[in-house]
């Protein structure tokens, strides 16, 4: 279903590069945030704002766009990065995050930030918005609609009740135009999702509800494009496709590693990530594919 270049492939390897550099710097200024979340949805965000979803930063509200709600919102350094790259507020204002009157806050807040669709904080409230959006968006163009919502849900967050009433509605109603995204990195807050709550078998759980699932790794845009190209053809149902991913993705030191959820990186270990990242930046070359 996906026709993405190899040429585009590496431009956004390499933006997704410069955009955990951000997060790395953005965190490390704030002194606080959520690094591992926020490193691993790095690839997702980077394809959606860069190459995947319809939108204009410099018409943030266009009537015409997709829209993205982050129901994880505590990975929001991800997000900002990936907008301040994409133009909608410069890239030097990423090191305001989480500080007294910034816009870019610990969690997303609509009608402060152009571009950000909806407020987050409370885990498991995301799916709920992003359904009234999606029948919203039907009633205002008929049974079909060219517009998407995306919706990016954490795998701990799915411990939250609401999700499940909610996936019951969205299946109910055949949103079509609902394409969830589910940043299985299996850890949360508390240590790894599989100790805390386990999930087991997510696709089959998924199926049983009457959505379109597709699981796939998160970081390979082949596969990313692929699968939202599959969740935009499938007319009489929504679509989730599960995302695993790597928490702290990029940093050898931060990956898969449950402490890292909810801490900054101090000035050290910052030296030493962003120090890997442009090692590894140095390494995706894309010239000879010209």
């Amino acid at each position: 279903m996906g026709n993405i270049s190899d040429e585009k492939v590496c431009e956004l390897q390499q933006k997704a590069n410069e955009i955990r550099k951000s997060i790395i710097e953005s965190l490390t200024e704030a002194k606080s945030g959520h690094t591992a979340g926020s490193l691993g949805l790095a690839d997702i965000f980077t394809y959606l704002y860069f190459y995947g979803m319809k939108h204009d930063p410099q018409r943030p509200f266009w009537e015409k766009r997709d829209m993205l709600v982050l129901s994880n919102g505590h990975t929001c350094p991800g997000l900002y990065a990936a907008m301040a790259h994409a133009g909608y507020f410069g890239v030097e204002e990423l090191q305001t995050l989480r500080k007294l009157g910034s816009r870019l806050q610990g969690h997303p807040h609509r009608g402060t930030l152009p571009g950000i669709e909806t407020t987050s904080g409370p885990l498991g409230s995301g799916i709920s918005q992003a359904i009234g959006m999606a029948l919203a968006m039907r009633i205002d163009s008929g049974k079909t609609t060219p517009r998407f919502v995306y919706c990016i849900v954490g795998d701990g967050e799915l411990d939250e009740g609401q999700n499940w009433e909610a996936l019951m509605m969205a299946a109910k109603y055949r949103l079509q135009n609902l394409i969830l995204i589910v940043d299985r990195n299996n850890i949360q807050i508390d240590g790894y999702t599989e100790d805390v709550m386990p999930l087991n078998d997510l696709p089959e759980k998924f199926e049983s509800f009457n959505w379109h699932v597709q699981e796939i790794d998160g970081h390979n845009f082949e596969m990313i494009d692929d699968s939202i190209g599959q969740a935009k053809s499938v007319f009489d149902k929504p679509s989730v496709i599960i995302a695993n991913t790597i928490p702290g993705k990029g940093i050898e030191d931060f990956e898969r590693r449950p402490e890292w959820h909810g801490k900054s990186p101090n000035p050290k270990e910052a030296e030493k990530a962003l120090k890997e990242l442009r090692t590894l930046g140095g390494k995706i070359t894309c010239d000879q594919l010209n």
